[in-house]
């Protein structure tokens, strides 16, 4: 197949949608004429076409949808007529009992390729490898495995001049986050002994930390960025030139934007889920993250560039 279209399903959370934009990458590199889509969560997808990796993203909880997860479901007619304009759905649902699969067959005739929705751990292979191993199927192999988001800064949400550096405090567990005092010593010192300016970012789930910080940090060069969308986010972060964070989705998306970084790591498999990235250099501390010493941290952070 060298034109049509081409569909990829995906939810999950952020870190799970980044580690399956290699698999974006293949598909746009093997079939350069192929309209690609993508559906999942629009906050997260709007990553791949924002980037370019995707055309358009339609949203998954769509009402009308849900009758494809119900086995023999009534099938809303206009979901039923976009299904059928694809040759090739790929999908990464959690669908154990092939319903959502049988229900595409009803209505269309694309080949179905099923994915892992997770990586088996057992196997100690990288989720983004993991991920690709369906393509195998369109005779796609050895492709890059290594995410990436070409992102450039947009003027409009751009960071003033300076070194930025990007705190992500948070994560998708309180067991993978270094304790919050921790961070503000952290950030403490950075203002005093350093350059950087700093840019601390964070959803909903850390917004109590983050105001916890927001109220002991002087505001002088530190920007607070809380719910900011995610296209927006990821172009102020690919204005920096350096991050720290946890095993969170919002470290992918800094690696998968080429930044350099420490990743402070919590009880997560690294094999399987670090960031794919030789410039994010990941912190395993034998004691736990939670008796991290600052000063390991902040001896790892590199000066600012002459910008600052």
């Amino acid at each position: 197949m060298s034109s049509g279209q081409i569909l990829v399903i995906r939810g999950g959370a952020i870190g799970d949608f980044i580690l399956t934009l290699p698999v974006l990458q293949a598909i746009r590199d093997t079939y350069p004429i192929a309209k690609v889509e993508v559906l999942g969560y629009p906050h997260i997808a709007r990553l791949a076409t924002f980037g370019g990796l995707a055309d358009a993203a339609q949203a998954i909880e769509a009402q009308a949808v849900a009758g494809f997860f119900a086995r023999n479901g009534s099938l809303d007619e206009d979901w039923m007529d976009y299904f059928a304009q694809f040759e090739i759905i790929i999908s990464f649902l959690y669908d154990p009992d092939k319903i959502f699969q049988t229900n595409i067959g009803r209505c269309s005739e694309a080949q179905f390729i099923e994915g892992p929705h997770r990586p088996d751990e057992t196997d100690n292979i990288h989720a983004a490898r993991a991920f690709l191993k369906p393509l195998e199927q369109l005779a796609i192999f050895d492709a890059e495995d290594i995410p990436r988001l070409p992102i450039e800064p947009k003027s409009s949400r751009s960071l003033p001049p300076g070194s930025w550096l990007v705190l992500h405090p948070g994560s998708g567990s309180k067991s993978k986050n270094w304790p919050v005092e921790s961070w503000n010593e952290l950030a403490g010192l950075l203002i005093k002994e350093s350059g950087w300016n700093l840019l601390i970012v964070g959803g909903e789930a850390e917004r109590h930390e983050l105001n916890q910080l927001k109220s002991l940090i002087p505001a002088d060069r530190v920007r607070f960025e809380i719910c900011r969308p995610l296209d927006e986010l990821a172009s102020l972060i690919a204005g920096a030139e350096g991050f720290v964070g946890h095993d969170s989705g919002i470290s992918h998306l800094a690696a998968a934007l080429n930044l350099p970084g420490l990743i402070l790591w919590g009880p997560s498999n690294q094999t399987v889920w670090r960031p794919r990235s030789e410039r994010m250099v990941v912190i395993d501390y034998a004691e736990g993250l939670s008796s991290l010493p600052v000063e390991q941290v902040w001896a790892r952070i590199p000066d600012p560039g002459p910008s600052a």
